[in-house]
């Protein structure tokens, strides 16, 4: 039997039909268009499931289950989700309007977990027992995996290690919370810093790098400066890896998993970002002296971890 896995992303419902393997043979996509009303959406997303399984030449005869990996929080008893910003959802059951929809089970969880998942079965997380990845890019995305299982703690919201504060009373998050690690580390926060030392330094290589528009600044902006030897760009990529080294040190503390891999917008980067990244880590961490120690990986699978860690939910 078949497995469909969906990300329902603020942009688009990205959906893969996975075969036993975790290969996706067969895929679908509608755009999200949120917000709107959920059964405008669910609509939208069953018909990007049709079209996946069409693709992969099968019927849903031949699908063991939906899995959906959505924003927000999950209450994965009831099967609803119980707020998602950015879909505008609030206590929406969205277990029973899908499999109303699709006729066959269906599994939810949160889409960092899900892509925390699929990098663990498939990914670069494969073959060990504890695992977390971590998402640079408009928030800060996490997702924890222990034997082979997502850690969901006991209201289904664990795992979300972007809302760590790293700054007591520092920079305002949109969580409400002050200091977070989101705040500092996410791809939207690098391009605010990039914006504000551009504001401060009007000779720095990121206005050249950014056609001299500062809205067309994106993440790479600073980085690209940095390899052009740009001393404002340097300062900033300087800063940034301080900021996610300290994140990455408190979880090697408090967990001590086998990998944690960095994936997202920023995570292209790869080396580039994680060479210098081990070299801080070094100094965050307790068990610095320790034979054994957390391995730091780029992320392999990109958009596909999150269809396929929501499509094995079912396990």
């Amino acid at each position: 039997m078949y497995k469909v896995g969906v990300d329902l992303g603020g942009t688009n419902i990205s959906v893969g039909v996975a075969d036993e393997n975790w290969n996706i043979v067969g895929r679908g996509i509608r755009p999200t268009r949120a917000p709107r009303a959920a059964d405008e959406l669910f609509d939208d997303l069953a018909l990007a499931v049709f079209e996946a399984v069409t693709d992969a030449g099968l019927t849903m005869a031949d699908i063991e289950s939906v899995g959906i990996g959505t924003p927000g929080s999950v209450d994965k008893d009831k099967g609803s989700i119980e707020f998602a910003n950015n879909l505008g959802f609030h206590h929406v059951p969205a277990r029973a309007m899908l499999v109303d929809r699709l006729r066959c089970p269906v599994y939810l969880d949160n889409d960092a977990n899900c892509a925390a998942l699929g990098e663990a079965l498939a990914g670069c997380g494969k073959g060990v027992d504890s695992f977390v990845a971590i998402t640079l890019g408009t928030g800060v995305g996490s997702g924890i995996v222990i034997g082979g299982r997502i850690v969901n703690g006991v209201n289904d919201a664990a795992g979300e290690c972007g809302h760590m504060v790293i700054a007591m009373d520092g920079a305002p998050c949109n969580c409400g919370r002050r200091g977070c690690w989101e705040a500092y580390a996410s791809a939207t926060a690098l391009i605010a810093q990039t914006k504000a030392a551009m504001l401060l330094h009007p000779e720095s290589k990121c206005w050249e790098l950014a056609g001299g528009d500062i809205e067309a600044v994106n993440g790479k902006t600073s980085f690209d400066a940095w390899r052009a030897g740009d001393p404002v760009g340097t300062k900033l990529v300087e800063d940034y890896l301080h900021y996610l080294a300290v994140g990455l040190g408190n979880l090697i503390n408090a967990l001590q998993p086998d990998k944690i891999c960095v994936g997202g917008g920023i995570g292209h980067e790869r080396e580039n970002l994680l060479a210098p990244l081990r070299e801080l880590v070094k100094a965050e961490r307790y068990t610095r002296y320790a034979e054994k120690q957390t391995e730091l990986v780029s992320a392999v699978l990109g958009n596909d971890a999150g269809i396929v860690g929501a499509a094995a939910l079912v396990n």
